[in-house]
């Protein structure tokens, strides 16, 4: 994705990860006073909580890493 793609809390996406796309929900927007495994947020470069549909799993990523679900 070349652009930065803007989601919210409850937004269904996708994120490629190492065992391939997974489905995720945004459960937090971070933009400020983040630090988690590296990245940081502000309001130009908002941090998504997500957590994974088949796992109580979190994680972080920026918008990049992220694809909307239809």
């Amino acid at each position: 994705m070349s652009r930065l793609e803007h989601f919210n809390v409850v937004d269904h996406v996708r994120w490629n990860s190492e065992a391939g796309q997974v489905s995720v929900r945004i459960v937090d927007v971070h933009v400020a006073a983040f630090d988690y495994k590296g990245h940081r947020a502000s309001p130009a470069n908002p941090q998504y909580e997500i957590k994974f549909d088949r796992t109580d799993h979190i994680a972080a990523h920026d918008g990049t890493a992220l694809t909307k679900s239809e």
